[in-house]
């Protein structure tokens, strides 16, 4: 080892921004086990490093003996005292590898190690890069569709994650070159590098939206308490405002319905129902049902989550919706198992009580808990 190698190092610590001292642990060790294997395996292999003075020397420590019984961890006093004069039987010698052989255990190591810990290093700075952007919503570029997965390669910065086909919002379609909008869900390390989970249908991306039009969401006065989704069709979102003075619906909607305009147009049309939050479960169950009237909500005593809600028979479907979507998405909105029945009581000769029953919809309770406050 020269100085050459140590310049190089420094040289790699300012470049990759990966610690000297690092690589050189990590070769040390490297060379460690290499020497063994070459001298029989045996732990008599000692590193000395100093890189103040550009000094990397390996040693081979063996006993001073009268009679040799294993050659890789002893040497005859006679031996011993070519290399050291004043040796004397009992002693540990430290014997100078030959430089030959050493140079090239040391440059094969060297290199295999260092190209591992640039990919370690830069691993890890992505890791960090995408852990302090967790939650957040972030721009992709669309690198490559895969014909028979339908997962999709985006960049985002300079580094590559996968928007898998079950994160697409159902109906979109994309082409290499666009440039969309993702939700990053969960990064994780992994021994191929930083696992990067990415969506389009998370309820936290349209959250983000909203914080990102609405200066009133921004700067705190107005919250977003809660939000339930089914990507691509519709949205509710649960709103309150610190200041009585400000309409939180009003104010993500904005003026001529300009705010809430951009939002769906960049989640490709689809619906958005904004409701006023309430910590009074009853008044927040009707708001959920929202566009629907509700005329009582009832809080059923055999169930602490359940509750029947009584509508106007005109306004029946209007509060179960299309296929169930609405009370559906007020279920999760809220977290409450909604039971909806008309005024009259009578619901024809086929219909039933609609219910919606949030335990049903494991992963739609856990994305509201996601972005609530």
């Amino acid at each position: 080892m020269n100085r050459e190698f140590f310049e190089a190092l420094r040289q790699l610590e300012q470049e990759k921004k990966i610690p000297a001292e690092y690589l050189l642990d990590k070769i040390s060790e490297a060379i460690v086990t290499s020497v063994r294997r070459s001298y029989g395996g045996k732990d008599n292999v000692e590193v000395r490093v100093d890189a103040s003075k550009d000094i990397f020397e390996v040693y081979l420590k063996k006993d001073v003996v009268e009679e040799v019984e294993d050659p890789d961890t002893q040497i005859l006093l006679e031996d011993a005292r070519r290399y050291e004069s004043m040796s004397r039987l009992g002693d540990v010698l430290r014997i100078p590898l030959e430089t030959k052989k050493f140079g090239r255990i040391a440059a094969t190591t060297a290199k295999h190690v260092i190209r591992q810990g640039i990919r370690e290093a830069e691993h890890g700075q992505v890791l960090q890069e995408f852990q302090s952007r967790q939650q957040e919503l972030v721009s992709a570029v669309v690198q490559q569709i895969n014909p028979h997965s339908g997962n999709v390669t985006v960049t985002i910065g300079r580094s590559e994650a996968i928007l898998f086909k079950t994160e697409q919002t159902p109906g979109e379609t994309y082409h290499e070159g666009d440039h969309i909008k993702v939700y990053i869900v969960d990064v994780k390390a992994s021994e191929k590098g930083p696992r990067v989970t990415i969506s389009r249908t998370h309820p936290g991306l349209v959250k983000r939206l909203f914080e990102i039009e609405v200066p009133e969401i921004y700067d705190g006065t107005v919250e977003i308490k809660a939000v339930s989704r089914e990507a691509g069709s519709r949205t509710k979102l649960a709103v309150w405002s610190k200041d009585p003075n400000v309409d939180p619906i009003g104010a993500c909607i904005g003026n001529k319905g300009v705010r809430v305009g951009k939002i769906v147009e960049e989640l490709g049309g689809e619906k958005i129902d904004i409701v006023k939050y309430s910590d009074d479960p009853a008044a927040f169950i009707a708001e959920a049902l929202s566009p629907a009237t509700v005329l009582k909500v009832e809080m059923d005593p055999e169930n602490p989550k359940g509750c029947r809600v009584t509508v106007p028979d005109n306004q029946l479907s209007l509060a179960i919706g299309n296929k169930g979507q609405n009370v559906r998405l007020a279920a999760k909105l809220t977290g409450w198992k909604i039971d909806i029945r008309p005024e009259s009581g009578f619901y024809g000769e086929e219909a039933e009580p609609a219910k919606e029953d949030t335990s049903h919809s494991e992963e739609a309770n856990t994305e509201v808990e996601t972005v609530q406050e």
